[in-house]
């Protein structure tokens, strides 16, 4: 990250609140989407969940605007207030709405669509506008193809002026330092800048940027350069894939220094909240949704799929496993292949290798499920309970159909289906009584064949 500057003005004053305003109510047409552009997930959270987050570690208080009749998006944003921009009418435009919000002391304005912006990129910001005698502080890039983002007009260390790409001329479009929004000012000052904007442009709207002539007229405007892969800005599905592909970068970096083996880490995929511990393991080809966390010395085999579970320590998990929210596997656990589990505890010790469906159950310590098992746990309108003792061993293709509890030690013969409790120690068959019937397999098959032959 490169700052530069210049100097002579009254620095901010450190002790007075800043906020930030972020502005969340365009559309996204481009995103071919009915959900608010600012609702779109990154890394298993909403994009502007992102920037909020990062924005409460820096600012005192934020402020989001949205557009009308984007009910979700003012919930998404809690316990913030909220502003409506009735109008789309520009970006300068939308900061108004949040006028009487901005208080006495530094204002930033950040957008939705930028979510990767980090909370050290934020701080150099607020760093710049601090330095004397800067009017504003504002984000730039040196994106690998600039495209149609505005460019930052300098004269020397100090811009004059951002121009949009629709009203730049051809030597203004070969400049390659690039607008990213953002920018932060004294709120007084902005607040009589805002009221100057006018809308002489190509798109007749109140650009924000125009901001950024009005203060180099009055002090130093300065910029904070900052990594593309932060600042680029997300309007269509392709720069949303691209800004996903960067935050599992970021992710995969984070998750390899504080300690876990990842085996293939660019097929690894992460939530923003996912927790490693140290001396985890990750094998290739896993999927973290939200609200996962692993303890030291586990291992997710290849191909798993978790979310909204806790692994516990040194247990083993997949090959091919799905853990479901609500799922808790306690240390030294195994759950092996094409295993699901939803809304489960598995005790310390306690298996189920193979091929098995558990859906909210109590599993006890060092009890053995066996292959193709499932515990039957909807009746097409509510959810029953399946309760299952320490050291219990479950034999394979068992059906315990819930409401039901199995007591400790308790022995389940393969094949049985399970409708009622079942002490502990004790055995329980399920099953009908077998029959042979002598030579009726040969007649059978003869029978078969002289069909066959007969067409």
């Amino acid at each position: 990250m490169t700052l530069h500057s210049s100097a002579n003005r009254t620095p901010a004053s450190p002790h007075k609140p800043t906020t930030a305003v972020i502005l969340a109510a365009g559309l996204g047409t481009r995103m071919r989407s009915n959900l608010p552009k600012a609702l779109h997930r990154l890394g298993g959270r909403p994009m502007i969940a992102h920037l909020i987050e990062t924005a409460a570690s820096v600012f005192d208080r934020i402020v989001v605007v949205v557009g009308p009749d984007m009910p979700e998006l003012a919930k998404a944003a809690q316990p913030h207030p909220v502003v409506v921009q009735e109008e789309r009418l520009g970006t300068a435009h939308a900061t108004r709405m949040a006028e009487e919000l901005f208080g006495d002391g530094d204002v930033a304005v950040l957008y939705a669509d930028n979510p990767l912006i980090t909370a050290q990129t934020m701080r150099a910001l607020l760093e710049s506008r601090a330095q004397p005698d800067t009017a504003l502080a504002l984000l730039a890039m040196h994106p690998a193809d600039p495209g149609r983002y505005g460019r930052v007009v300098t004269d020397g260390q100090n811009v004059q002026r951002i121009v949009e790409w629709k009203d730049a001329t051809d030597a203004e479009r070969a400049i390659t330092l690039c607008n990213a929004g953002v920018l932060c000012a004294d709120a007084a000052d902005l607040r009589r800048w805002l009221a100057e904007v006018k809308a002489e442009n190509a798109q007749k709207e109140y650009y924000l940027t125009d901001v950024v002539a009005l203060a180099a007229e009055q002090g130093v405007v300065r910029y904070v350069e900052a990594p593309e892969q932060e600042l680029a800005g997300i309007n269509s599905r392709a720069e949303l894939a691209r800004a996903e592909a960067a935050l599992q970068t970021r992710l995969r970096e984070t998750a390899l220094e504080g300690g876990a083996t990842l085996v293939a880490p660019e097929t690894v995929f992460f939530s923003v909240d996912t927790v490693l511990e140290p001396d985890v393991t990750i094998e290739p080809n896993v999927v973290f949704g939200p609200g996962v966390t692993v303890r030291s010395g586990a291992m997710i085999r290849a191909f798993s799929h978790l979310e909204g579970c806790e692994v516990g320590n040194n247990a083993v998990i997949g090959p091919y496993a799905r853990l479901r929210p609500g799922t808790v596997c306690a240390e030294e656990t195994h759950v092996g292949n094409f295993v699901e589990l939803k809304a489960v505890k598995l005790g310390k010790g306690a298996k189920a290798n193979h091929l098995t469906y558990l859906g909210d159950a109590q599993i006890g310590a060092r009890t053995n499920v066996g292959a193709g098992t499932i515990t039957c746990n909807y009746d097409g309108v509510f959810k029953h309970r399946t309760e299952i003792g320490d050291n219990v061993f479950v034999g394979s293709d068992s059906i315990l159909v819930a409401p039901v509890s199995i007591g400790d030690g308790a022995l389940i013969a393969a094949g049985s289906v399970v409708t009622q409790n079942v002490p502990p120690d004790a055995l329980a068959l399920g099953r009908s009584r077998q029959i042979n019937k002598e030579s009726r397999g040969r007649m059978i098959r003869e029978t078969l064949r002289a069909k066959k032959e007969q067409g």
